[in-house]
């Protein structure tokens, strides 16, 4: 059956979200009546995101569609949108959001931050599993199947992804040897719900005072370093030359240009390695060292850092930072055009299962960022540094300030890291949760 929408040409397709960006900030923008009201509850960044996804469920555009040929042949096609924007737009956004950066500013947020991160991942470790007993309650069916169509096999591509990332969870359907058929249901599942997620984060970064201070919270160190990056931004502030854009977008797109290349070379040289290590378990561990795009954004951040003690941050003052931040909407506009909200309703099971699983790590971030006063910057950022990855977790951290961007990316690395065995952990207790 063609799903082909009605744009499919990408230059059309941008416009549209370019048009969509420009109305949500000229109305967030317009003082006083409806508008004012509006965004007072719902943030604009949640708006760059929802009618991109509107068009999408509306038929308008989609990420990727399928058509049929004279021969009865099914063709299928893809939006290129996407994929430029993470693999272009997304590194040079954190160069120019971190030229600025005082790394000691970030390393002084203290050790909340990495508790919320591991509370985020022992809460996607546990809520599989979880999920598994209290569906099965209802629907055992939903939770069935044997042998390699056991549904924990394909949950366990969840955890990878939840935890860590696209290299995590293609490792985990290597492991696990899930029905490379129903497939597809899995990568579906993880998109509704991740997406859901994301949205219900970005709503709450409009709500954050509120939620601070039911959190009783201290943001003092997060202020602090906000503080000091807008001091700066304020002391070498002036009208850019058109030089000066030039330079920003020679530095931006420079380092995008070596981070590719490097990439090129580092992700086949350590996927190499790690093929070559024998024990199944520690070889699989290791997988993410073969992604292009763990290295892309590694790399690219690291240069930014380094770029941050030479006089190339003084940039920030002719608007490196808004450069990134226009990167980043485009990039959150994009990520919005991948979610059909109808397919809510379609493989409900699935979804149903994800959804719990979800709720159990927003529940468990919630009771321990309760605890221990951690502010509601640390709970969405660490909760997307596993469930988005090196892709959402920068757009998350930078809403709250441009600056803070390089945290989302340091953490989502982590999530690289041990997204692969953490997922291993959680597919055991799944199986044994399923009865296999």
């Amino acid at each position: 059956m063609d799903t082909q929408p009605l744009f499919t040409d990408d230059t059309i397709v941008f416009g549209l979200l370019m048009l969509a960006l420009g109305f949500v900030f000229y109305t967030e923008s317009l003082k006083g009546g409806f508008w004012e009201k509006f965004y007072k509850i719902v943030p604009g960044l949640f708006m760059a995101y929802m009618i991109p996804a509107l068009f999408t469920t509306l038929g308008l555009i989609a990420p990727e569609w399928t058509t049929t040929n004279d021969a009865g042949e099914t063709i299928e096609h893809s939006t290129s949108l996407y994929y430029v924007s993470s693999r272009y737009l997304l590194p040079a956004a954190l160069v120019l959001m971190t030229l600025s950066i005082d790394l000691k500013g970030i390393f002084n947020l203290g050790w909340k931050a990495l508790v919320m991160f591991f509370t985020g991942t022992i809460g996607i470790v546990i809520g599989g599993p979880i999920a598994i007993l209290l569906i099965s309650l209802f629907s055992p069916e939903t939770v069935g199947g044997a042998d390699f169509d056991a549904v924990w096999r394909g949950l366990s591509t969840l955890a990878g992804s939840w935890i860590g990332g696209g290299a995590n969870q293609t490792a985990m359907l290597e492991i696990y040897q899930y029905n490379p058929s129903k497939y597809g249901a899995m990568v579906f599942v993880d998109i509704v719900v991740a997406n859901i997620w994301m949205a219900i984060i970005l709503i709450g970064i409009g709500k954050r005072n509120a939620i601070n201070k039911w959190l009783k919270a201290d943001t003092s160190s997060i202020e602090d370093l906000k503080e000091k990056v807008i001091q700066f931004s304020e002391k070498v502030k002036r009208n850019p030359s058109l030089s000066e854009i030039m330079i920003i977008g020679a530095i931006a797109f420079g380092a995008v240009s070596f981070s590719h290349f490097a990439s090129n070379f580092l992700a086949p040289y350590f996927d190499t390695i790690v093929a070559k290590i024998e024990k199944d378990t520690v070889r699989n561990i290791f997988t993410f060292l073969g992604s292009k795009f763990f290295w892309m954004i590694s790399i690219s951040t690291l240069i930014a850092i380094l770029l941050s003690y030479t006089k190339a941050k003084n940039y920030e003052g002719a608007g490196a930072s808004k450069f990134g931040s226009v990167f980043i909407y485009i990039l959150v506009a994009s990520i919005g055009m991948k979610m059909d909200l109808t397919l809510i309703f379609e493989n409900s099971g699935l979804i149903v299962i994800g959804v719990v699983w979800m709720t159990i790590h927003a529940l468990l971030l919630i009771v321990v960022a309760k605890l221990i006063k951690a502010p509601y910057f640390f709970l969405a950022v660490g909760s997307q540094a596993n469930v988005g990855g090196a892709a959402s977790a920068p757009i998350v951290a930078s809403a709250f300030h441009p600056s803070l961007a390089t945290v989302g990316v340091l953490l989502a690395v982590f999530g690289y890291a041990i997204g692969t065995i953490a997922a291993i952990g959680c597919t055991i207790l799944m199986q044994i949760a399923s009865g296999g």
